[in-house]
């Protein structure tokens, strides 16, 4: 797509749409990486990124995609153990495939796209045999799916051995996350989703549980050695050339997001969820054939996506009116459609796609 789009009119499920001020903080000089500026510029970056993370750790900060941090959670928190993959969508395979990809002994745990897994079973399966790991998206971009984090950190924290690997690609920065208090061995997200920044740039905490295993791995490369990565960011350094211009528009982003206050953050992305239902049952109660594809009480609250037979005519549609939704994805390319309800999108820029959609549907 080439088009220039009016500003609010950009409703994919990442990148989602950056605010023209984020845009512009990226023309700060450059500077060296080695250096005062650049541990200034770091020390605010994880101050403004510890809120977010609901941490008190440091936060590190990785210029890749966030799918690098879920390999370097899998180099590094994986010895010669088995992984559990939980799978219900196309990014929880992706991280199954990454520990594949890396030598890891995985075992996947599918459930139906859109659905959710039980913590109840999870405890069992734990039991039953011994894992490294456990991998996990908390909200799974391709269905809109909702994982109970708290609930599934929780059983995994009950045996000390597995570690709990979270993609929160779609969850940090819109959906409530308690880093510490929940637990969680390595969480990761990246800058393109929840934080509306460009693509670029990956955030990851460590708990010390993870990083004494880094010490210990032996097959876990240098990029992402996750032991020198948190090393690094404690002494507000990178241990190679970051991308600096994006890291100034983290910064200036940061501000805003604090300012906004993360409980605020929270509470206008279920607003924009609650409004996405709303709407969605009161065109089926005029006849569309939509619907919510996860299921009830187990949705994302910054990614929809609607089951529709006419998906990809929709997808065209809403475009030649000058606005930008998802088409689906993986198995689910033909059926569905997404809406990506995230970073600074506001329920009166909701409300405008939805009119459109209404257009369109009818």
């Amino acid at each position: 797509m080439s088009q220039s789009l009016e500003p609010g009119r950009f409703f994919l499920p990442g990148p989602t749409e950056v605010h023209p001020d984020v845009l512009e903080a990226q023309n700060g000089p450059m500077i060296g990486h080695r250096g005062k500026a650049i541990e200034v510029l770091m020390a605010n970056v994880d101050d403004g990124l510890k809120p977010v993370f609901q941490t008190d750790r440091p936060v590190i900060v990785s210029t890749s995609s966030a799918t690098g941090l879920m390999e370097a959670g899998v180099r590094n928190g994986v010895l010669d153990g088995k992984v559990l993959s939980l799978v219900n969508g196309a990014f929880s395979k992706r991280f199954a495939d990454i520990a594949a990809a890396c030598g890891c002994d995985v075992d996947i745990w599918n459930v139906e796209w859109g659905s959710v897994h039980s913590p109840d079973e999870l405890g069992e399966r734990l039991v039953a045999e011994a894992y490294d790991a456990v991998t996990i998206s908390q909200s799974e971009t391709s269905t809109g799916a909702l994982q109970d984090l708290e609930a599934i950190a929780s059983v995994v924290g009950g045996h000390e051995n597995t570690l709990l690997l979270v993609d929160s690609v779609t969850g940090i920065g819109g959906v409530e996350t308690y880093t510490d208090a929940w637990g969680v061995d390595f969480i990761l997200t990246g800058s393109q989703k929840a934080l509306a920044l460009p693509p670029g740039l990956a955030f990851g905490v460590a708990r010390d549980s993870i990083l004494a295993r880094s010490g210990k791995a032996s097959s876990k490369g240098w990029y992402f050695d996750l032991a020198m990565l948190q090393e690094q960011i404690v002494r507000h350094q990178t241990p190679a050339t970051p991308a600096v211009s994006l890291l100034y528009a983290l910064d200036f982003q940061l501000k805003r997001i604090n300012a906004e206050t993360m409980d605020a953050r929270w509470k206008r992305h279920l607003d924009m969820q609650r409004r996405m239902f709303d709407w969605v049952e009161q065109m089926r109660d005029r006849g569309a054939d939509i619907d919510v594809l996860a299921q009830e009480g187990h949705r994302s609250p910054t990614v929809t996506c609607i089951a529709s037979p006419r998906s990809r005519e929709i997808v065209a549609e809403v475009l030649s009116r000058g606005w930008v939704v998802g088409g689906g994805y993986g198995k689910l390319k033909d059926s569905t459609f997404r809406i990506g309800h995230m970073g600074d999108h506001t329920v009166d820029e909701l409300e405008e796609l939805l009119d459109v959609l209404d257009e369109v549907l009818t």
